[in-house]
């Protein structure tokens, strides 16, 4: 094969349109995302990122880097671009005497927590393996264990990047500390990662977790309680909530299969589970539930629990918002609006936040939602080929309802590729002019731009 420029440099592998692994290697998790880029760079180490990023810019063609390639809007890839693809480079390195972990860019969090958690260790995470590590943390990152340990990139400790410039820097709270403070919550916009350090947790590896499941004509009352129990709650519990069909699970009850649902679905993660047996007593006994499925089990059989429901290939389109506590009209519009869907797969999912997660001041980091109580996701889920699908309107419509309750802020990592720059500034909240700055020190010429992207200052 003939290598252009730069390219004879490049160790790993090189794959364009017309080879044999070209159609799979640009697959994402999203299949209702169809792209095409013009050459996509398999790294083999961080040299490797380097070298493709001086040839994208040899070449003027646009920049994309793909972590775990699980991002709703698809920012892993662009039509004509070289694409930074780090798939197979997903080692995860513990040193347990110093509760650190080194992360690869490629790795997902089934690589994370399989590494961890063995050691009796742990940090936040999302609530799907197949979820990659740095795209959950650069976007701020939330999980099971947020309200107890903060945000996936409040345990990060440290980075090594490529930037724009090519040069490689390590940022850290004592070197390059804006851009350490920016890609904590600012996204890809920045630079390219290429190692994650993050802190770990001593924690058991049992929970106390599992859905309890009420019929669709409940959720108002089901809805309220559910709000009435959260307040107060000890750090150790979060309760997210999923308004859905009923999937043909193994777990699921099979009366249940089906049919619209209500699944709360605690996660106690505390070092006593009888005190999470006892805290969790009213929740359990509410209704009674059409069914309940906690159990003392491992974390990392519940981290996998819903790995079924949002299958790499199947096609996604999500709205969303940050919500203060729930009032009894944000209630009404969830209960009216969940299940007006026409797709079994699609959802709507209220995420717990709070705890560890608000104890840290606003400017901590660029992350957003410190405050908020909850991030609500509308998702639109279908398993027909294209990118088209009647729920898409469900979604948009739901999100419009929705909007009076909210905060008018979002989760980054839930914008969709056709949010407006509004929405964008919204995701970034009161940080986006500080990011600004940072953007144009250390990305002048907007290479990184393929993601929810900040603008850096015009000349």
């Amino acid at each position: 094969m003939q290598l252009l420029g730069t390219l004879d440099r490049f160790q790993g592998e090189l794959i364009r349109p017309g080879d044999v692994a070209y159609d799979q290697a640009r697959r994402l998790w999203n299949g209702a995302i169809d792209r095409h880029p013009a050459l996509i760079a398999r790294c083999s180490d961080p040299a490797d990122a380097a070298v493709a990023l001086a040839h994208a810019q040899e070449i003027q063609a646009p920049v994309t880097v793909r972590g775990g390639g699980h991002n709703v809007g698809g920012w892993a890839l662009a039509d004509g671009a070289v694409a930074i693809d780090f798939s197979n480079m997903r080692r995860v390195r513990v040193d347990a005497l110093r509760r650190r972990v080194r992360v690869q860019p490629g790795a997902l969090w089934a690589d994370f927590d399989a590494a961890t958690q063995p050691l009796g260790l742990g940090a936040p995470a999302g609530i799907v393996t197949h979820t990659g590590v740095a795209g959950l943390t650069l976007g701020g990152g939330f999980g099971w264990l947020s309200r107890r340990f903060g945000l996936v990139s409040d345990n990060l400790t440290a980075a090594d990047l490529v930037l724009a410039s090519g040069e490689c820097v390590r940022a850290t709270e004592a070197s390059h500390r804006d851009l350490f403070w920016a890609i904590r919550g600012g996204g890809g916009n920045f630079g390219i990662v290429t190692e994650f350090e993050f802190q770990l947790h001593a924690m058991r590896t049992q929970v106390l977790a599992g859905p309890i499941l009420h019929t669709a004509d409940r959720a108002r009352e089901v809805l309220r309680f559910y709000r009435d129990f959260i307040d107060g709650a000890p750090d150790e519990l979060s309760v997210y909530v999923n308004l859905r069909t009923a999937p043909a699970v193994e777990w699921m009850p099979a009366q249940l299969h089906g049919k619209p649902v209500v699944m709360l679905v605690p996660c106690y993660s505390g070092d006593d589970l009888s005190a999470g047996e006892r805290l969790l007593r009213p929740l359990r006994a509410f209704g009674p539930p059409a069914a309940d499925l906690v159990q003392d089990k491992p974390y990392l059989a519940h981290q996998a629990m819903f790995d079924a429901a949002v299958p790499h290939g199947w096609s996604y389109y999500w709205k969303s918002h940050y919500l203060p506590p729930l009032t009894d009209a944000a209630i009404d519009v969830l209960a009216e609006h969940a299940w007006q869907k026409k797709s079994p797969a699609s959802y709507t999912l209220v995420f717990h936040l709070g705890g560890q997660i608000a104890r840290l001041p606003g400017d901590h980091s660029a992350a957003s939602g410190r405050v908020v109580a909850h991030a609500v996701n509308i998702s639109a889920a279908w398993t027909e080929d294209g990118p088209a699908h009647p729920d898409i309107e469900w979604c948009r419509a739901a999100f419009r309802a929705l909007q009076p309750h909210s905060t008018g802020g979002v989760y980054m990592n839930f914008l969709h590729n056709d949010e407006g720059e509004a929405r964008v500034r919204a995701a970034y909240g009161n940080h986006y002019e500080r990011l600004v700055g940072i953007k144009a020190r250390y990305d002048p010429h907007n290479i990184f731009h393929g993601n929810q992207n900040i603008r850096p200052v015009a000349g």
